[in-house]
C-alpha cells in the first residue's frame, strides 16, 4: 500500500495515526476515554452519562476501538471498554515526532533570518538589477 508515496508498513502507520487523531477530534470520545481511563465501563453505563441514545454512544466507542484507543471486552451480558494506555502513547509519541520537526525548522528559519540580517554575510542577489 502506498500513501502519498509513503510505502508499505510506514503508510499503514501514517494511517493509524490518522485514526487516532481523527478519534481523538471528538469532544464526547476524549470524554468517553477519560471516564474508562478510571475504570473499565460498560457501554451502556456510558451511555447514561451522555444525551445522546445507545446506538450513538456505541458507534463512538466504535471509532475509539478502530483507532485502537479502547478495549472492549464481553463479561456475560455486558461489554466492558477500557482505555488502551499504548495508544495514548502512541499519540504522544506522534506529537513528539511534529514537535521536533518543527522546532528544526523554525531554528533554521531563525538562522537564515539572522543570516539576512547580518550586513557582514554575502548576499548572492547583491547588485543584481531587476
Amino acid at each position: 500500500m502506498v500513501v502519498d508515496g509513503i510505502p508499505g508498513e510506514a503508510a499503514e502507520a501514517e494511517e493509524g495515526v490518522d485514526r487516532l487523531f481523527q478519534a481523538l477530534a471528538d469532544t464526547t470520545r476524549r470524554d468517553i476515554l477519560r471516564r474508562c481511563a478510571r475504570g473499565d465501563l460498560s457501554v451502556s453505563r456510558l451511555a447514561d452519562a451522555y444525551p445522546m441514545s445507545f446506538a450513538a454512544v456505541q458507534k463512538h466507542v466504535a471509532v475509539l476501538e478502530r483507532a485502537g484507543l479502547v478495549v472492549k471486552e464481553r463479561r456475560g451480558r455486558e461489554q466492558l471498554v477500557r482505555t488502551d494506555p499504548g495508544a495514548v502513547e502512541r499519540a504522544r509519541q506522534a506529537l513528539d515526532e511534529l514537535e521536533t520537526a518543527w522546532r528544526g525548522r523554525v531554528e533554521r528559519m531563525s538562522r537564515l533570518l539572522a543570516e539576512d540580517a547580518d550586513p557582514g554575510v554575502h548576499n548572492p542577489t547583491e547588485g543584481l538589477e531587476r
